[in-house]
């Protein structure tokens, strides 16, 4: 077994680790099954409300409480490797992520399946920042960027093939093989992982942070749950509005304990530093994009075009756009600057939502799948500058907690995306379908106003007679996402000049025209200077 900092498998003291580019295969194998299990158990939702007649309140859950459970829990599992290992920390979580699928696969009930979801979150919650730290620390700077637009193509890339997967295992099994299907990726990645992933934790380990720990969770699972709760119960009912109280609340006493702990969790002289402050908020606006996007796309594909839940996941491919893009965006930015390269990424976005949202009944396919090719690149070349630009702002003894922010950044920013573009969407389609459902009966009007899927049920039952409502739900679902779709587009010009504003062009710009030492070269007890 490796030493706790092995000079010969750490770029701590500038050798870089001779396997590191194995070590990163293995690491993006861990990474992909986390990408695929926020997106792969949507398509088997109809079949679980059917084997397991779960309400539509538990199937919410079933994809809430993985949700819930991951995000609130990032940011003690990124100083707990940083405390106790990285790579102990990895295997521990696919221990955890293996033993919740396989009991989910299994699961007899709705809540059994709910507690299993929570297991696997805990699982996510250990192998998202461990993975990101370890490639900081085995990769020199030179090389990092590279590695980490790897890294970020395939974590995308997991998010994109879940429904595939999820629909091809579906059409040939039962729904529980949409968790086995983590088994082998799981056993491969522990198996090739123990000789070819180096050990390494913070040199000069201090004590856990017991009450930040509990605080950051408590105030992150707070937002989160208020966010999730927002579109079901409305973002003014108190449920909604005493989440975001608390999480406030928590999140201010948070902040004041960890300036004043001998042994903060994190450091909130972090966030005086521009690279990570800005990266943060642009990882946090791209993946409200993504995540919001994703979840009008797959409703558009089946509801107004027609598809199948695989037939759909296939036509979401284009979006592997930010695989090529990822890597592609670490040599740009070696040429023109992180600004440039993260600020075009967001407009590319902002540019291809407001495409989308010229679709209409007789557009097709096509003009979709260009928005979602585009869409994928502009992604790609946001995502891996912000992601390297936050890791390399930190000194590499805390790339643990500076990779769980990272990913803290992207779950909200996801969970907010869907939640607000989805809101919108609901509103708009409820406006305009409301004509067509006058003199309906109200518990049909009811039902088919809520949604377009519904409506969809409600048409097919009633054969020739609901071709008319069938209709209208997909025109006034059209005109709810575009609705939807433009704010994301907004958001990400937003975004675009906050990065212009804000965001250096090269990593020590700043630094060094103020004469200062970078954060992330300094030892992590030894004040900025």
């Amino acid at each position: 077994m490796e030493p706790a900092v092995n000079p010969r498998v750490s770029s701590l003291d500038g050798q870089p680790y001779e396997r590191r580019w194995w070590a990163l295969l293995v690491l993006c194998l861990s990474l992909v099954i986390i990408g695929m299990d926020n997106t792969i158990l949507n398509v088997a939702l109809p079949t679980l409300a059917r084997d397991l007649r779960a309400t539509a309140s538990e199937l919410q859950w079933m994809v809430d409480a993985y949700i819930l459970v991951f995000a609130g829990l990032l940011l003690t599992m990124g100083a707990v490797g940083d405390r106790f290992g990285r790579k102990l920390a990895l295997n521990i979580g696919l221990l955890a992520f293996v033993g919740g699928s396989v009991a989910a696969a299994f699961a007899g009930s709705a809540e059994a399946l709910i507690a299993s979801r929570a297991a696997m979150g805990i699982g996510a919650a250990l192998i998202m920042p461990s993975t990101l730290s370890i490639i900081t620390n085995v990769f020199p700077p030179k090389e990092r960027g590279r590695a980490i637009g790897v890294w970020t193509g395939v974590a995308g890339l997991g998010i994109v093939l879940g429904p595939v997967i999820g629909g091809w295992l579906l059409e040939r099994f039962w729904w529980g093989s949409v968790f086995l299907v983590n088994l082998p990726v799981v056993a491969v990645a522990i198996l090739s992982g123990w000789p070819l992933v180096p050990e390494s934790r913070d040199p000069k380990a201090t004590p856990l942070d017991l009450v930040g720990a509990a605080l950051s969770i408590a105030a992150l699972a707070s937002l989160v749950y208020g966010v999730i709760e927002a579109p079901e119960n409305g973002w003014t009912d108190p449920t909604t509005l005493g989440a975001f109280a608390v999480a406030a609340v928590l999140s201010v006493a948070f902040i004041w304990w960890e300036r004043r702990s001998p042994h903060p969790m994190l450091r909130m002289e972090f966030f005086q530093n521009p690279r990570f402050s800005a990266a943060s908020g642009a990882i946090a606006l791209v993946f409200f994009v993504l995540f919001g996007s994703v979840f009008l796309l797959t409703q558009h594909l089946q509801f107004v075009l027609g598809y199948s839940p695989l037939e759909a996941g296939v036509r979401i491919l284009p979006a592997a756009a930010l695989v090529v893009a990822a890597p592609l965006s670490a040599r740009l930015v070696e040429a023109i600057g992180t600004k440039i390269v993260v600020a075009a990424g967001l407009l590319i976005v902002a540019a291809a939502l407001t495409l989308l949202s010229t679709v209409d009944l007789e557009s097709g396919y096509g003009v979709v799948a260009a928005s979602i090719a585009i869409v994928g690149t502009g992604m790609g070349f946001t995502m891996a500058p912000s992601t390297e630009s936050i890791m390399g702002s930190l000194p590499l003894a805390k790339s643990g907690v500076g990779s769980a922010m990272n990913d803290t950044t992207r779950q909200v920013g996801g969970a907010l995306g869907v939640a607000v573009l989805g809101s919108i969407l609901a509103s708009g389609y409820g406006t305009a379908i409301e004509p067509a459902l006058r003199g309906a009966p109200a518990q049909v009007a009811q039902a088919a106003g809520d949604s377009i899927g519904a409506a969809t049920t409600i048409a097919a039952r009633l054969g020739t007679q609901g071709e008319g409502l069938l209709a209208a739900a997909r025109s006034a679902f059209i005109d709810g996402m575009g609705d939807a779709v433009l704010v994301g587009a907004g958001v990400a010009a937003v975004g675009t000049v906050l990065v212009l504003v804000f965001l250096p062009a090269r990593a020590r710009a700043r630094a060094e025209a103020a004469g200062e030492i970078d954060l992330a070269q300094t030892e992590p007890a030894e004040p900025r200077r």
